[in-house]
């Protein structure tokens, strides 16, 4: 473990250094981020514990935002450890840089222990090597303060608790993540589904494995409850299906229960035991779908509106081969390696004490592949899940090529295998080869995006009388982050009238804008052509209040305030008598 703390260290040195820039230019990686960061400020400055709107959207209502403070926690402590030596912003600063590498050290912690057990005590550092060059080392990077790292944090660690041979320490480490995991958001639900069904099916094959599942029942009840009284925000009290509500907290209470029971039960035979797990999980799906019938479908429950003018335009959402190649090839190739690898350890162990611990990973890795054909966003813990299998892999076939009696085989023939299994030979080809050509308008697309969220661009408009500005719906948060002015929306579901009042607004016509306007109190008009969530309105909507702006079409009601002529922006001031 002091060996592995030294390692993170390390790099948490060089990834400081490598983003410092953005560290200094405050350049928050999205719009969640940002968000996160209107959140830890909100409980700096005093806001109800349990009251997580954001009143600087949609004013004076406020946003519904659907997380916990949970994350926040960590973020906040760096500010008030290090606001009264450097001052508020400095400690902002030190915060987003610190922040994301404290889920990461976790990371570590978890998958280390994991190889460890699975493969050979010092396999911990092939695992930092293959983990490093993946797409999941961006969720850990400086200003990456999200909940994502922390999701992916949990999910190692419910990895560890699987492989741990302490079965009774094992399930509470499951237990206990998982409750925490559910905490910050629903995003690894399948996952940590799995890993509860992996304990309860070992427990079936193997009574001995008794002890993990009791544990894990009890620590998943009393984690779930601990966490929803003491992180939940008044809205989520409610019985909604995207966070931990009343909905999820009874699922986990009843499934850790009869978890629980199940334990106790003199059942003699792995079939007794198959049949009141089959009886148990029946009951629990069952009640779920006639008590909570509308979580059958998406989570976010959004109107058929709502998802046709804007959620389906969320790139991360999508199927993974709906994506380029420069994404799909580097997210999938883990994945795929890991899977590979847990399916051939599997093949070894046979009935071996491992093989269930094996067959776990196997399914979760099988699972991953899947849902990254389902949505792309699933990467990042579809690579956490196979890198163990991945090590496994990489380490035998390493080991082989390094037990050859010929020099050139050992030298040649491992730096080749490592640039292969890595994926760094993959990522190398997919930037330089012809699949990673950037088109002149994803180029123009991308410098939109960078520039319109720039610290500087943004600090004319900052400079304003406090007002509430119409813009897109993604530069919301990024705008009440680094101003004073207030917004109308940020891409948060749970504000479905907000977000769809501006896409009728760019989409519509100028009488439409207009009276968006007015409803939201805005006076103020910011548009930021050619940056992605423009491009949509463009394409889907060519005569739309957006296009005609572009084009250079103004109404009459829109008064210019004058920018920079470096600025990639466009303002108006909304004429207060304008019809």
């Amino acid at each position: 473990m002091l060996w592995l703390t030294l390692a993170w260290l390390l790099l948490s040195a060089f990834s400081i250094a490598f983003r410092l820039p953005a560290i200094q230019w405050f350049a928050l990686g999205d719009t969640d981020d940002n968000m996160r960061m209107m959140q830890v400020r909100a409980l700096l400055n005093g806001q109800d514990w349990f009251d997580l709107r954001n009143y600087r959207m949609n004013p004076p209502e406020g946003a519904n935002i659907h997380w916990s403070h949970l994350v926040d926690l960590p973020l906040a402590a760096i500010i008030l450890i290090t606001k009264p030596f450097v001052g508020g912003m400095m400690a902002e600063k030190i915060a987003i840089a610190i922040g994301p590498l404290i889920p990461l050290l976790v990371a570590f912690l978890g998958i280390g222990a994991t190889v460890r057990r699975l493969v050979h005590p010092h396999a911990w550092i092939l695992a930092i090597i293959l983990f490093v060059p993946q797409g999941m080392m961006g969720m850990f990077l400086p200003t990456r303060i999200d909940h994502h790292g922390w999701q992916l944090a949990l999910l190692a660690v419910n990895l560890a608790g699987l492989t741990d041979p302490k079965r009774a320490r094992g399930g509470l480490t499951v237990g206990l993540a998982t409750a925490a995991s559910l905490a910050i958001g629903l995003e690894m639900l399948i996952f940590l589904a799995i890993a509860g069904a992996q304990i309860v099916l070992r427990w079936v094959w193997d009574d001995g494995d008794v002890r993990r599942m009791r544990a894990y029942g009890l620590s998943l009840a009393g984690g779930v409850s601990f966490f929803f009284l003491t992180f939940a925000s008044e809205a989520n009290w409610v019985a909604r299906c995207d966070a931990l509500t009343p909905v999820w907290l009874s699922v986990m209470i009843i499934a850790g229960a009869f978890v629980t029971v199940l334990s106790y039960l003199p059942l003699r035979t792995p079939a007794q035991r198959l049949g009141a797990a089959a009886v148990a999980g029946a009951v629990i799906v069952g009640g779920f779908a006639l008590v909570w019938p509308q979580c059958l479908g998406r989570p976010e429950q959004v109107s058929p509106e709502l998802e046709r003018l804007w959620l389906k335009n969320i790139t991360e959402a999508r199927p993974i081969y709906k994506q380029q190649w420069v994404s799909f090839l580097p997210n999938i190739f883990l994945p795929l390696l890991g899977l590979a690898g847990t399916i051939w350890a599997l093949m070894r162990a046979r009935a071996g004490a491992q093989a269930g611990i094996w067959i776990s990973l196997a399914f979760m890795s099988l699972l991953s592949c899947l849902m990254l054909v389902w949505q792309t966003r699933a990467g990042p813990a579809a690579q956490m899940v196979s890198l163990a299998g991945a090590v496994w892999l990489a380490w035998v076939v390493l080991g082989n090529i390094m037990a050859s009696r010929f020099m050139l085989v050992r030298v040649f023939g491992s730096v080749a295998a490592f640039l292969l299994l890595s994926g760094i030979a993959l990522q190398v080809a997919v930037v330089f080869g012809p699949t990673g050509e950037v088109t002149p308008f994803r180029k123009k697309v991308n410098r939109a995006n960078a520039r319109c969220g720039s610290l500087p661009l943004l600090a004319p408009i900052a400079k304003l009388p406090k007002a509430t500005i119409l813009t897109f719906v993604d530069l919301g948060p990024r705008l009440i982050t680094v101003t004073h002015h207030d917004a109308i929306s940020g891409p948060y579901h749970r504000n479905e009238e907000a977000i769809l009042d501006l896409h009728k607004a760019w989409r519509g016509t100028p009488d439409d804008a207009l009276a968006m306007a007015r409803k939201h109190k805005a006076t103020l008009l910011l548009i930021c052509p050619d940056s992605a969530e423009s491009t949509v309105y463009a394409a889907e909507s060519p005569k739309g209040f957006y296009k005609q702006l572009a084009d250079g079409k103004v109404p009459t009601w829109l008064e210019p305030v004058a920018l920079p002529k470096s600025s990639p922006f466009r303002l108006w001031q909304i004429k207060p008598d304008a019809p």
